[in-house]
């Protein structure tokens, strides 16, 4: 039987090295919840046994029963209806029904509202495994991060209505963010919120490109002061009703099976999240945040997907009296894959530990339960490490996996020729579910702003000094040199770069990130070499590949060349306006 989870090695292999005990006593805080219900594990080995239990179950319906309807759910999309309410193909409403019933609906909410209280780690395992079934389904299994803004801002009368509701696969939510003139730049969100003489709130307004904006919980980001500005902004929550008008349903390149929603508001009745004006700068750049871990996961999915139908082919096709793996452009063509998907999973996996770090070190420290002054001191340096840390990785996971999906994907039509363009076989779906996933959720060229700074601010150094410090074996000593020598290559790169200015620093950013993750993600796989004679050979191919690369990019870098700013209308010219 298949199953994406026991059957994908690498995942196994990170399942298996990675101190997911160390993540249980975080998220089971001495394992107390055990004495309140029976369902939890009531010690380190007993969770871990758990999160297995759990992905192997996730992993078996997605190889057995969600791959199965994604092509159906491709072909036959979302429809909005003549009553005004969006229909999902008929797979994806299969799948929904069958992921409630397997109750994992509410993967990292507390058990106190029937939710299973995972790490974000195993989360973003399962949504990767879900994701190479059908990359549709997971933007909606994926937005379990509304009930998580929900648990960590809303008041509990809030949270007693609508968790439940959540944990149990009886409401789905969306993000209700962009408009017509706020996509990337929501400091220019123009949809209203405003109280009544009891001091109830409504919200007028129109929102666009809205995944799953038929959903029954909506968050909304909705301008509830007069400044203009992100501290004009607030967070509310409606519900799906007759004062919530889907006017159409978007028709798109790929993931059909997702509804994408235009949505009116008239004097829809609406909760507040949290306080007034902490909307945007706290509410939803941290629920952005998530999001954008868990498209990185679902690029890594997608990836994933397409190489296997790659790999098969190149096995099967004969050409020239041989199988197509056995020519060296194809051979090389799917070595690169692989390893560009098992590297992209160390960073996401990386970035997850950091984020599950960062959330726990912060609720010790507002917990009030460290009363030693020196132990609070120790909590809050780590806090503020793990912080930087997440702040940096989560925008470089979401560039780095996205884009290597875009790749990956085109690469997978390629081995398959003109098969891989005809829809006989799913690499083309892939293909066209891949390339949203590095614009939505914040574009590349909006991560790569967010991830330079933290390059520059020399939070990737730290991180590296920490990785060359490690007692490496002798067979890595070497690769540990090499990547000592990449990262004094970026420091000594940095400083020409702030004094050049902030905009030089802009349009270098891509280079800079690139660098960075070429030796954030050497030092991954050195790591992983050290339980594996196989991991070993990955991490020397790409240290030695990537090598070159990093050098060339600082001397880019370092070139001080400014054409793009100084001949842009001579190379590309002027546009004429009427």
């Amino acid at each position: 039987m298949a199953n994406f989870f026991t059957d994908n090695q690498d995942i196994v292999f990170n399942f298996n090295t990675l101190d997911l005990k160390r993540l249980a006593d975080i998220m089971e805080d001495g394992y107390r919840f055990s004495k309140e219900y029976d369902y939890a594990p009531e010690d380190a080995e007993d969770a871990v046994d758990n999160y297995r239990r759990i992905l192997t179950m996730i992993g078996e319906l997605s190889a057995e029963f969600i791959e199965a309807n994604a092509e159906d759910a491709d072909r036959e999309g979302s429809h909005l209806q003549p009553d005004g309410h969006v229909k999902y193909a008929d797979g994806i409403a299969k799948d929904l029904d069958m992921l409630a019933k397997a109750q994992v609906m509410g993967f990292t909410l507390p058990y106190r509202f029937g939710g299973l209280n995972c790490p974000n780690l195993i989360y973003s395992m399962a949504i990767e495994i879900v994701s190479r079934a059908d990359a549709s389904l997971m933007n909606i299994f994926g937005l379990q991060g509304i009930a998580e803004t929900v648990n960590a801002y809303a008041d509990e009368e809030i949270k007693q209505q609508y968790l439940p509701q959540f944990a149990d696969g009886k409401v789905t939510g969306a993000m209700v963010l962009t408009e017509p003139d706020a996509g990337s730049d929501l400091q220019a969100v123009k949809t209203r919120a405003y109280q009544d003489e009891n001091g109830n709130w409504y919200i007028n307004g129109v929102k666009r490109f809205i995944t799953n904006g038929c959903g029954e919980v909506l968050l909304v980001l909705a301008r509830s002061e007069e400044r203009a500005g992100g501290l004009g902004l607030s967070l509310f929550l409606c519900e799906k009703g007759p004062h919530v008008k889907i006017r159409r349903t978007e028709d798109k390149l790929g993931i059909h099976g997702s509804p994408t929603c235009e949505i009116f508001f008239e004097d829809t009745p609406a909760k507040l999240i949290g306080e007034r004006q902490r909307g945007l700068v706290t509410y939803v750049m941290s629920l952005m945040n998530g999001a954008r871990v868990g498209i990185a996961a679902q690029a890594v999915g997608i990836a994933e997907a397409a190489y296997a139908v790659a790999r098969d082919f190149a096995a099967s096709r004969k050409q020239f009296g041989v199988s197509i793996d056995q020519l060296p452009a194809v051979r090389d063509m799917l070595m690169e894959m692989k390893i560009a998907i098992e590297v992209s999973r160390a960073l996401l996996y990386e970035c997850c530990w950091a984020v599950d770090h960062e959330r726990w070190y912060l609720w010790q420290t507002e917990s009030g339960k460290i009363t030693d002054k020196d132990k609070l001191k120790e909590v809050k340096n780590e806090s503020r490490k793990f912080k930087r840390l997440a702040a940096m990785l989560t925008p470089m996971a979401k560039y780095y996996c996205t884009e290597m999906c875009n790749k990956v994907a085109f690469d997978a039509i390629q081995v398959l020729g003109g098969s891989g363009y005809m829809r006989d076989y799913p690499v083309e779906r892939h293909y066209r579910d891949a390339r949203i996933t590095n614009i939505y959720e914040g574009t590349s060229q909006l991560q790569i702003v967010a991830a330079v700074r933290g390059v520059a601010s020399g939070t990737a150094n730290k991180a590296f000094d920490e990785f060359s410090a490690m007692d490496w074996p002798e067979e890595l000593k070497d690769l540990n040199e090499t990547l000592k020598s990449s990262a004094a290559q970026l420091a000594d790169t940095l400083p020409f770069v702030k004094q050049q200015g902030t905009e030089y620093m802009d349009l270098y950013g891509r280079k800079i990130v690139d660098v960075a993750c070429d030796i954030y993600l050497g030092y991954l796989l050195l790591r992983q070499a050290k339980h594996s004679e196989r991991k070993q050979a990955v991490a020397r191919r790409f240290i030695t590949t990537a090598t070159p690369r990093i050098s060339a990019n600082c001397d880019l870098i370092k070139s001080g060349d400014k054409s793009t700013f100084d001949q842009f209308d001579t190379i590309v010219g002027k546009v004429e306006q009427e």
